[in-house]
């Protein structure tokens, strides 16, 4: 007997020394990192032979810029979330990023078991997939329903001209103005802008042509979006400084923004939260009454990097983890986003959460919310859409048309 329990502790001893420890990278965002430490909690005490240690993303510029300087200092965790489709294409060009599609029937089992055949076909980068989409923020703004029945709106507006019309009426160019019509001056802003603008009214249309790497923004579309913006600066209906907090103080009356500020918004302003009313972005006077409103689906995803010490036991974590539909509840509870699945709205296991407002409101924009450009430029692009667009458009340099033209121009040569 007691040769038997010696064999078993060494076994056990073993088994400890020569686990694989892989280490995983997730956004800084309380939310989330709250959920991977309860979910990897769970997994290191099933799995003794893979032990995953959670890290939060290192603070740096963005996300992107410390994932980089970890690849070339060659300290890259093993995997990590928080990838979005452009910098996901600039990983796969360097070959820093191993292709999930490698694993075979796994990973088509585990794309069909969370219901996202099709939304995996929005993510292949040169015909291979190298990231597993978590969520799918579909960006809509809100609105200070309390202040808009107080000038008698039962809805929000809709069109540019609706917008006009509620700024003549509300905003004093002083103290008050109409909305946030610019996220910052980062270059992630612009999909939370411009892009979100020009998905809506184009109906979805790409602003990039990736094929042919050209800018499609420059047509009347993109012109009428560039007269929307510079409209607003020039009544001062909207400011480049809105001061801290701004709608929720009654500054302005609507923002964009992703479900990520659901939660954060319930804690501290709950006295606002009942007051706010939903709805797509803005679009032109002429866009279609009976067509739907497009808009920019903020969506990150999960990836293995190419130098992660076990693959396969990377894969086995990420497959445990969302092949339980469960494991997706979670996600919602924790950070009150959308997991990128296709059966949201018919899934029994969701049903719940559809008594919330904001996920309701969220939830109903995912079939039509666009990922960005598959472009391993991404950051380039946007930089200068924020040098050559979106900066002469806040101060008014220049007539709203030749600010475009301009910014056409140079982002095509970014492009070739």
């Amino acid at each position: 007997m007691k040769r038997i329990f010696v064999l078993f502790l060494i076994a056990v001893l073993s088994l400890v020394s020569f686990a694989v420890k892989l280490t995983f990278w997730t956004a800084p965002n309380a939310f989330q990192e709250e959920f991977w430490k309860t979910v990897v909690a769970q997994w290191n005490k099933m799995r003794p032979d893979i032990q995953i240690e959670v890290q939060t993303i290192p603070a740096a510029g963005s996300s992107e810029e410390a994932i980089l300087s970890a690849i070339a200092a060659g300290n890259a965790p093993d995997f990590s979330e928080n990838i979005f489709s452009g910098f996901a294409a600039q990983l796969a060009e360097i070959g820093a990023i191993y292709p999930l599609d490698n694993f075979g029937t796994d990973f088509q089992r585990l794309v069909e078991a969370r219901k996202m055949k099709n939304i995996m076909e929005t993510w292949k980068i040169k015909g291979k997939y190298y990231v597993f989409p978590i969520y799918s923020n579909p960006m809509i703004f809100w609105w200070r329903g309390d202040i808009l029945k107080s000038l008698g709106y039962n809805e929000p507006p809709r069109t540019y001209g609706e917008i006009y019309e509620l700024s003549k009426k509300f905003a004093d160019g002083k103290k008050k103005f109409t909305m946030q019509v610019i996220s910052g001056r980062n270059w992630w802003d612009r999909w939370f802008d411009f892009i979100t603008y020009y998905y809506a009214a184009t109906g979805g249309k790409p602003y990039i042509d990736v094929e042919k790497r050209k800018v499609n923004f420059g047509d009347e579309t993109g012109k009428a979006v560039v007269q929307f913006i510079y409209t607003m600066f020039q009544n001062k209906w909207t400011a480049v400084e809105l001061g801290t907090n701004p709608f929720y103080n009654g500054t302005i009356l609507a923002k964009i923004t992703g479900p990520w500020e659901v939660n954060w918004a319930k804690e501290t302003f709950p006295k606002v939260v009942p007051n706010i009313w939903f709805s797509a972005p803005p679009v032109p006077d002429n866009y279609p009454k009976d067509k739907p409103i497009y808009t920019f689906a903020d969506t990150k995803g999960l990836v293995i990097y190419s130098t992660c010490k076990d693959k396969r036991a990377a894969f086995e974590f990420i497959s445990w983890v969302f092949s339980n539909v469960q494991n997706d509840v979670l996600w919602i509870e924790k950070t009150q986003m959308p997991p990128a699945r296709e059966d949201l709205t018919t899934n029994p296991a969701f049903a719940k959460f559809m008594n919330d407002k904001f996920f309701k409101a969220y939830a109903s924009f995912v079939p039509y919310a666009v990922p960005p450009a598959l472009t391993d430029k991404t950051i380039d692009i946007q930089q200068s859409m924020t040098t050559n667009l979106i900066e002469p458009l806040m101060y008014l340099k220049g007539k709203p048309e030749d600010i475009l033209n301009k910014a056409v121009k140079e982002i095509n040569k970014l492009l070739f």
